[in-house]
């Protein structure tokens, strides 16, 4: 085994690999950027290493400095985690030239499967079933776009080199095609450094299905099941489970047995993702695609989750691309079978043989994982910066501490990130993974369901709510699963409001009151109770929520006792400081609400929902002018890649105006309204903050 690692990356995964390392008396290197300088990665690890700016390309992709780093430090092997140089066959054979040990597969397989179009065909030639596309090398443009023609829409652009959803479009009609080819061709290349694209025909009703491999350098090959990451935004998943439900032995086996012939094809070594689109049909029971492998003597691994609706639908699969490393969702597989994935990374990098062989390989239970993001669902999902003013997660076994032989871990979260840290503009978004395991799907749904509301941030705008809304949606409860399924319950999912208005006043109040409570000091005169002689004290209040200004008249009655209206809403305000947070009685409704107040705004959680709620000073906003319509704004910082429009253009609403990149993925602005433009104010390249007017419209 290995004396010391270097670990090529950051957050949550660099924390997630030293601490199974640690377990192993492993010592650990980080490497870290500017931005990265007080990250958590940076403490957790042994030693430390400075390579860059903060930028990727001038830090975690500039695999020169990391294997000087490694050399400098004596380590022996890197763990490139996932995402930079993770499934970069240069930095793989860099590695071996060096002398060190690439913990992951040999250069080749990266490279064999890092093309899309060429693995493609490489999948053919194994058995393993295809989607209808084109994989050829020519990428001219009028060409893709006959090719698509021929397919039949809908399809699906995709970058060859391409993974997490980055250059990839769905196309509904040809007319559609060159704009969405332009756009996957920008993302692609500023993410892999390769424009090159694929078509596939964008299967209907898909659920995503991935299964997980593994590979030794003795010719040993096993695969731990599946995971269902059909739920996603953005082609980019945002809840994993295993197992698939709906899933039987017969087409587990099916899918285990075509992973494992792909991974054969390469010759694989250490931990990959073959994933699958699956398509579903009425009627019939599941089976494979025409052309799978055959190898009738392999155990399943496991029977159907009893708690999972019937497999009703007819299920055919195809193979989509296989990820040359461990998986953002690896967790929900080490909560069903009881392994620690990345003791099995390091054991065969450093020459073991697979721990276990196919048939001791068991399931037990179901897990599910949801990915926390800095982010606003309410608005396209567009990414978002700012720190961690509260970071409080439910109870729970971090992966630090986490036994993973016992599968009986209910709740564990995975993160990078500690109370006070700031997201920032230059990597991923994910803020955490919340992982729960359970005997059934339904006391998983229900254990990720509480242990979401017990999830509080404050600071930026998270996805924590619309993860509890998509949890107890109607499909997602029932397992009624494809990649559409956010579009689909967009009624449920989107413009919810949890606790309403007079429950969120109250709570505000009551937040206030409680701090004027504490405020106080020993002279009775500095008592706030509203305490008079004769009368009855009332104490206006003003909010904004919802959009909406609000009125709410608190009074004080004699006996002590509280009574609030709110817009009409009336009756005794009782409450309390409890343990968990503040009891609160209102109108009939009675509450636990956690309240963390940052400057007007007052953020409440509790059991049924999250909201905001901000108080009005009325002084503080007198004369303030209003927005001027014709101004249109960053949504967020990042790059302006191009504009659309030019000075004295007429435009429509919905009109798009510019794409702007940020995070790693490109985001389009349309216009509010419809108008003129007067002015642009940036040009194509422009490094651009949070609230910067773009360009200006009169409308």
């Amino acid at each position: 085994m290995f004396k010391k690692i270097l670990i090529a990356n950051r957050g949550e995964i660099a924390c997630r690999v030293a601490a199974t390392a640690r377990r192993m008396a492993v010592k650990t290197v980080a490497v870290y950027s500017d931005a990265d300088a007080n990250a958590k990665h940076v403490g957790f690890c042994d030693e430390s290493v400075h390579i860059g700016g903060s930028a990727p390309k001038d830090s975690y992709l500039r695999w020169e400095r990391i294997i000087e780093a490694a050399k400098a430090t004596g380590a022996q092997a890197i763990h490139p985690g996932y995402g930079f140089l993770s499934e970069n066959e240069e930095f793989a054979q860099a590695c071996a030239s060096a002398g060190l040990v690439f913990i992951g597969p040999p250069a080749s397989a990266i490279k064999a499967m890092g093309l899309k179009a060429e693995s493609k065909q490489l999948m053919e030639k194994a058995g393993v079933p295809l989607v209808p596309g084109y994989h050829g090398a020519d990428q001219d443009p009028v060409l893709l776009r006959h090719e698509a023609d021929r397919i039949g829409y809908p399809v699906l652009i995709k970058a060859s080199a391409g993974g997490g959803g980055k250059g990839m479009r769905a196309v509904d009609k040809s007319e559609d095609f060159d704009a969405a080819l332009a756009s996957c061709k920008r993302e692609a290349i500023n993410s892999f450094g390769d424009d090159a694209v694929l078509i596939e025909k964008y299967v209907q009703r898909p659920r995503h299905i991935e299964i997980q491999v593994f590979g030794d350098t003795h010719g040993n090959y096993v695969y731990l099941f599946e995971r269902d990451c059909s739920v996603q935004r953005r082609h980019q998943k945002v809840l994993e489970e295993a197992p698939a439900p709906g899933m039987t032995p017969e087409m587990r086996q099916q899918m285990g047995l075509a992973a494992v012939a792909a991974a054969r094809a390469v010759h694989y070594v250490g931990a990959g993702t073959v994933e699958f689109i699956v398509e579903q049909r009425e009627g019939g029971a599941p089976s494979a695609a025409p052309g799978r492998p055959k190898q009738a003597s392999a155990p399943s691994g496991g029977s159907e989750d009893a708690s999972a609706p019937s497999a009703g639908a007819h299920m055919s699969f195809f193979f989509m691309e296989m990820n040359t490393r461990l998986q953002v969702e690896h967790p929900v597989t080490e909560a069903i079978t009881g392994l620690d994935l990345v003791e099995w990374q390091l054991r065969v990098a450093s020459g073991e043989k697979l721990p276990l062989a196919q048939e001791q390989l068991r399931i037990n239970g179901h897990a599910i994982e949801a990915r926390i993001c800095a982010e606003n669902p309410e608005n396209n999902f567009l990414p978002a910066t700012g720190t961690l003013h509260v970071y409080q997660k439910p109870n729970c076994t971090s992966f630090e501490r986490a036994n993973l032989s016992n599968t009986g871990v209910a709740v564990r979260i995975d993160d990078g990130v500690r109370e006070g840290d700031a997201i920032s503009p230059f990597y991923d978004s994910m803020v955490a993974k919340l992982i729960v395991h359970g005997q059934t799907r339904e006391e998983a749904l229900a254990r990720l369901d509480e242990a979401l509301a017990q999830t509080h941030i404050v600071g930026l705008n998270t996805n924590v709510q619309f993860l509890r809304y998509v949890v107890r949606s109607p499909s997602f409860a029932r397992a009624n699963l494809d990649t559409a399924l956010i579009q689909r319950e967009e009624a449920v999912l989107f413009k919810q409001e949890p606790l309403g208005l007079a429950l969120a006043a109250a709570s505000a109040i009551a937040q206030a009151l409680l701090a004027e409570k504490a405020a106080e000091g020993v002279d009775p005169f500095s008592r706030r109770d509203g305490w008079q002689t004769h009368g009855v004290t009332r104490r206006p209040f003003e909010f904004e929520f919802q959009g909406k200004s609000a009125k709410a008249s608190l009074s004080y009655q004699h006996d002590g006792a509280l009574h609030l209206d709110v817009d009409g809403v009336s009756g005794p305000l009782v409450f309390a400081q409890g343990a968990q947070g503040i009891d609160i009685r209102f109108s009939g409704q009675r509450l636990t609400a956690a309240v963390y107040t940052q400057g007007e705004v007052d953020h409440v959680f509790a059991a049924r929902g999250a909201t905001q709620i901000t108080a009005i000073d009325l002084l503080a906003h007198a004369g303030e002018a209003h927005a001027e319509g014709g101004r249109l704004t960053a949504p967020m910082p990042g790059k302006v890649v191009s504009f659309a429009v030019k000075a004295g253009d007429k435009v429509s609403k919905g009109q798009p105006l510019a794409v702007m990149e940020a995070m790693k993925m490109e985001h389009t602005i349309a216009a509010p309204a419809d108008g003129v433009v007067q002015e642009l104010l940036y040009a194509p390249g422009d490094q651009v903050s949070e609230g910067s007017e773009l360009l200006k419209i009169a409308v």
